[in-house]
């Protein structure tokens, strides 16, 4: 297993959380931001939230490294 290979995964993860939709997946499950009380962000479903939301603020920056990848993948084989 190669860097490019692990970093491949990881934007793969990005993507994943990226296209999460809020009123379908997140709200019915208890995972929506508004339920959530700014006290208990410290928790690892707070910080995995966190990690949702961001990820979802960075889509254009996603689109630009998947854009990237594919060019790579094009040109390398």
């Amino acid at each position: 297993m190669g860097l490019m290979t692990l970093l491949e995964g990881f934007l793969l993860l990005a993507n994943a959380l990226a296209i999460l939709n809020e009123d379908r997946f997140l709200a019915p499950r208890g995972w929506s931001l508004a339920e959530f009380s700014v006290g208990r962000t410290k928790s690892v479903k707070g910080q995995i939230i966190g990690l949702i939301y961001a990820t979802q603020y960075l889509r254009v920056p996603l689109v630009l490294l998947n854009t990237v990848c594919i060019v790579l993948k094009l040109i390398s084989g």
